[in-house]
């Protein structure tokens, strides 16, 4: 299995948790509400119906950007050679390694640590369409590329 291969498995295996955990918690809420009953305390089931509506408006727009995550994810295409910085690249600098698919923090492989970040994040934005040899400058530190695969 390619680096690549490698990296972008482990996003969608972070995506696939997430999912799994909001669609839980989507569930949990679900059964709250339903078995919410009426009490004497009128306001205060109200309230606590108010709240689990909350939660699952909340939920709802987790999954949503969950669904947009993974639609980013599949138009990686990791068979995909590059000579400059772009969506799907694995980026080796002086400084640290990045993967610009989606953001799901770090992912070591084979002792190496990468990080996944979208391509909208402003690292990324300085990375992409450059070179190796490119110098780029973040957060007052500089740090050159040496690798794109």
């Amino acid at each position: 299995m390619t680096l690549k291969e490698e990296l972008y498995n482990a996003c969608l295996k972070f995506i696939d948790n997430r999912l799994l955990t909001v669609k839980t918690t989507i569930s949990d809420i679900q059964n709250s509400l339903q078995s919410e009953t009426k009490s004497s305390a009128g306001d205060k089931h109200e309230t606590g119906r108010a709240m689990l509506q909350l939660e699952r408006e909340k939920a709802g727009h987790q999954l949503a950007e969950i669904e947009k995550q993974k639609q980013i994810l599949q138009k990686v295409n990791i068979e995909s050679k590059h000579n400059k910085v772009a969506l799907g690249s694995v980026v080796k600098t002086s400084q640290s390694n990045y993967f610009i698919a989606m953001s799901a923090g770090e992912i070591i492989i084979d002792n190496t640590s990468y990080f996944a970040i979208s391509a909208a994040t402003p690292i990324a934005q300085l990375l992409l369409s450059k070179t190796v040899g490119d110098e780029v400058m973040f957060r007052e530190n500089k740090f050159t590329i040496t690798e794109v695969l």
